[in-house]
């Protein structure tokens, strides 16, 4: 339940098995109430741990399958360039480590070899740049649906503006209720997002989350030609932010991560925030001088876990529920997580590792952990 990104791939997976499958929206197909609408979402190599990059690679696998199925050309290299400065938050030497025993090529550039490739960065001196050469981007509202329509011509019925009221685990089946029908079946998977605790509510489990708010901004440069050969980019620091070349029209997408309020996912403004606004252009301009005037602000939504890692696992004594969970990075690892939690809801067991992301670690049980959101 859920057809976001993750809801979505796990439909499409699930039927293309030969499954029977219904898929549950609360609200209408390509909402965006949630974190699965818009235009673009970076696919990368660069994480901190081996394991991280090791799931970009089956990531990259799996969207070349899915542009495969779908007919459909969904991701588009650029390149990638993290860009750590003196003192930063996130240290780079997780992210060299990392790349190095998964053998990931990568460059590392100083600000003289930033400002050669691409002049339009301006990062203050002592800046050490990470260039990744895959670095990607994929489509969010498209690639999403893309995956619904593959869901659907392979049988699964999708249903829209249709919430979740509870759900109930009988041993042998689940019971998954709505307002007018009650479904029976084999197993769940529960892609809810904001609206995951409210899902198990009936299953007696809550996962710590943290809805924030977040707001992502289009800026006009007065030459899109001069920006049209950007890599995506990364600024790795407190705050942190990160941005987007020119993707399908003439403008730079940027934005702050985990910047926003924290939120009620029922009870939330869609009107941009005059001051989060404010702080993402002054540090725009002052990285990028040319990227030009804003054009719009949108609003995204953003369901954090403590330690920031994913939930891929059943819920504790319910092998037969099984959740996803992004935490607002997941995106880039969604046809991935549709055939893992494929995997997980039918079988018990995935050939990807997946140990890291269950229900029993510190960063879900520790009521004391302290929260830490910087990828």
């Amino acid at each position: 339940m859920g057809l976001g990104a993750l809801g979505s791939a796990a439909a499409w997976q699930l039927a293309s098995r030969g499954h029977s499958v219904v898929g549950l929206e609360r609200f209408e197909l390509g909402h965006s109430r949630g974190a699965s609408h818009d235009t673009s979402r970076i696919l990368r190599h660069s994480y901190h741990t081996p394991a991280y990059v090791r799931l970009t690679c089956e990531a990259y696998d799996d969207w070349a399958r899915l542009e495969s199925e779908s007919g459909e050309s969904l991701v588009t290299v650029v390149g990638g360039l993290d860009l750590f400065p003196p003192d930063c938050a996130i240290s780079p030497v997780d992210y060299v480590d990392s790349l190095r025993e998964v053998g990931i090529a990568f460059d590392e550039l100083d600000v003289a070899g930033i400002r050669g490739r691409w002049p339009q960065f301006h990062p203050p001196p002592g800046t050490l740049g990470l260039y990744q050469e895959r670095g990607a981007i994929v489509p969010a509202a498209r690639g999403t649906a893309a995956m619904q329509r593959l869901a659907a011509s392979a049988g699964a019925s999708l249903l829209a503006s249709t919430p979740v009221t509870r759900v109930t685990d009988h041993d042998s089946y689940v019971v998954v209720e709505v307002d007018d029908t009650d479904y029976t079946c084999r197993g769940v998977v529960v892609a809810a997002d904001a609206w995951t605790n409210q899902v198990l509510a009936g299953l007696g489990a809550e996962i710590p989350l943290t809805v924030t708010l977040e707001q992502p901004t289009y800026f006009a440069p007065p030459d899109p030609t001069a920006y049209q050969d950007l890599p995506v980019w990364i600024w790795m620091d407190e705050p942190s932010y990160y941005g987007f070349p020119c993707y399908g029209e003439p403008t730079l997408k940027a934005a702050q991560d985990c910047g926003g309020p924290v939120v009620d996912p029922d009870d939330r403004t869609s009107e941009p925030d005059p001051e989060m606004l404010d702080r993402l252009a002054s540090f725009v301009g002052s990285l990028l001088p040319g990227a030009g005037p804003v054009v719009r602000s949108l609003r995204c939504q953003y369901t954090l876990t403590p330690d920031r890692d994913f939930v891929l696992a059943p819920v504790p004594e319910h092998p037969a529920v099984v959740v996803g969970l992004g935490s607002a990075h997941g995106f880039k690892f969604a046809p991935t997580f549709g055939r893992i939690l494929a995997d997980l809801v039918t079988t018990g067991k995935t050939s990807s590792d997946v140990s890291a992301y269950g229900f029993d670690r510190p960063g879900l049980t520790d009521p004391a952990y302290e929260a830490n959101w910087m990828v």
